[in-house]
């Protein structure tokens, strides 16, 4: 039986914390400050959900859990990010996937000349455990994923959007991780596959134990299958709290769900409230 996505079977935010961000302060180019002491946790079985607008530093805190912030001139200038108890922020982003935390970037970026079973199997890179457990895992993303196996011969440049963001998925998965660092996995696709997206997030989670951090534009979408959730705004988190908790928030519904006491607002309503926001009083 399928449960209704707002019914969380997780371990949420009672388990430990598996990921730990500490009051972290990231400088681009040694000059541009563009996180302000950031403090997040992930809790082990869990899917946290990062939400905020564009430039709000969701993309950034991904990025400095993952250590992908050198490649952009960017790093961690205060505060620490512990995994399992230990920092890890002084490891490379190969030395991470081995300790079981691996990140989905933003716009899929699969390989386009490669097929899609190609582009899954590079994601068991860095595994030494043999050909036959590989093919075991790629079985059981494929059990996920039935159209990616439809398509497994296919060039993955060649792939419709949805399944380009199911390959990324199903390739992280190759690793077999702990942890997934998801950034917007709804970007540019349809409501429907949107839906199929997250539900099979959710799955992994529940199915597999595989625990997300998850950073989304898509605030509705995100706190219908999060456990927990964090408000940033301008590199700052202004909230946070259990995602059932959020939803019901008046704040949030009016400024990122579209909604008050008098019924839903449109965007342009919405932004011109901005400066009423309890939370930057």
């Amino acid at each position: 039986m399928t449960e209704s996505p707002e019914r969380k079977t997780g371990s949420g935010a009672d388990a430990p914390a598996l990921l730990a961000v500490n009051n972290i302060e990231v400088i681009y180019n040694h000059v541009i400050l563009v996180l302000k002491g950031v403090s997040l946790e992930v809790a082990e079985g869990g899917i946290t959900t990062l939400l905020g607008g564009n430039g709000a530093g969701k993309t950034t805190t991904l990025k400095a859990v993952s250590n992908l912030l050198r490649s952009e001139r960017g790093e961690v200038t205060k505060g620490s990010i512990t995994y399992r108890g230990d920092n890890v922020q002084n490891l490379t982003p190969a030395e991470l996937v081995r300790r079981g935390v691996i990140q989905v970037m933003e716009g899929r970026h699969c390989f386009e000349h490669l097929t899609i079973e190609e582009n899954l199997l590079t994601g068991a890179y860095t595994r030494k455990d043999g050909s036959a457990e590989i093919a075991k895992d790629l079985e059981l993303v494929y059990s996920y994923f039935p159209r990616l196996k439809e398509r497994r011969k296919a060039q993955a440049g060649y792939t419709s959007g949805g399944e380009q963001q199911m390959c990324a998925i199903g390739r992280a998965l190759m690793s077999r991780p702990e942890t997934i660092l998801l950034d917007e996995p709804s970007m540019g696709l349809a409501p429907q596959l949107v839906e199929e997206i997250f539900n099979i997030v959710r799955n992994l989670n529940e199915r597999e134990g595989v625990s997300f951090l998850l950073a989304e534009q898509n605030t509705n979408m995100a706190l219908r299958y999060a456990h927990t959730g964090y408000i940033l705004e301008s590199g700052r988190v202004v909230m946070d709290g259990p995602a059932e908790e959020l939803r019901e928030n008046p704040d949030i519904k009016e400024f990122y769900l579209g909604m008050s006491e008098s019924g839903r607002k449109s965007f342009r309503n919405v932004r011109s409230y901005r400066r009423r926001k309890r939370w930057l009083s």
